[in-house]
């Protein structure tokens, strides 16, 4: 079972995890471009995909409660701790600092051709500095110091 559940939690980090830190990068490139209803439709995909990313948390959750006990693994297990502390910070930034954002963006962009581009920089900080995080998350899993 605990096999299974690697499996799930690998796999869903990939294809959920990873559309959430990616798409913002794409939604810059439509703000740049002004198209405002591809910038509104990445906003709400990468929301979706955030929400979803809490089933990779969910799994890892599983994961250190099946563990072999020679493993002493524990929510309180340093790297099992700040995989969760960064994961919690670049889900919240990317809920509610950059889709946000990506929504503002979109609604400028559908009234004016260059309203988003005041809003470039801080989708561009929000989503660098959430895959950022989750680039450390993943050090962490494989690294487990």
């Amino acid at each position: 079972m605990d096999t299974l559940f690697n499996v799930l939690h690998v796999v869903s980090a990939v294809f959920i995890v990873g559309p959430m830190a990616i798409l913002p990068m794409t939604a810059m490139r439509a703000v740049r471009a002004g198209n405002g209803a591809q910038v509104a439709l990445l906003a709400k995909s990468t929301s979706v995909f955030s929400l979803l990313s809490v089933v990779v948390a969910l799994l890892g959750f599983g994961l250190v409660g099946m563990a072999d006990e020679k493993f002493d693994l524990s929510v309180t297990t340093p790297w099992v701790l700040w995989s969760i502390i960064l994961y919690v910070v670049a889900l919240g930034l990317t809920l509610f600092l950059v889709v946000p954002t990506m929504r503002t963006a979109a609604e400028a962009l559908e009234g004016s051709a260059d309203a988003g581009d005041a809003r470039y920089p801080a989708i561009a900080a929000g989503s660098g500095v959430a895959s950022l995080l989750l680039v450390a998350v993943v050090v962490l899993m494989v690294w487990k110091p």
